[in-house]
């Protein structure tokens, strides 16, 4: 391949980069927020009692130059708490808690961390590779 061809590849495959990675980024994004969904649904996470706590789990997307990201999480307040838990913690009013960790964020990333690298190789293949 003579440099005017390798040329002409790097910026074709210019204009896939920003597409492509912010599909990915997205499509990755609602399987993580799924998976940490289903582990809202009971032990070793927390228990359901209304649906409201997982149904407050989202996908924010947004732009970033040649690409995407995206935050996933939600403002219910306890779900630090439920991740984590607390220990021996003391209010202003002086009662005591404990709560032990229900984790159920961790869990999600590592399970399919294996998988998310995947599609992003994938996404490079497609980049560079000339795949749609």
């Amino acid at each position: 391949m003579d440099l005017g061809e390798l040329a002409d590849r790097l910026d074709a495959a210019a204009g896939r980069v920003g597409p492509e990675i912010q599909r990915t980024v997205r499509s990755q994004a609602d399987r993580l927020r799924d998976a940490i969904r289903q582990n809202t649904s009971g032990r070793p996470g927390p228990n359901v009692i209304t649906g409201a706590y997982r149904a407050s789990w989202t996908v924010e997307d947004f732009a970033v130059p040649n690409g995407g990201g995206a935050d996933i999480g939600t403002r219910q307040p306890q779900g630090k708490r439920l991740e984590f838990g607390f220990y021996d913690m003391t209010d202003s009013l002086g009662r005591h808690y404990f709560q032990p960790p229900f984790p159920h964020v961790e869990p999600a990333v590592n399970t399919l961390a294996p998988q998310i690298q995947a599609a992003f190789r994938e996404a490079l293949d497609n980049i560079f590779g000339g795949g749609a």
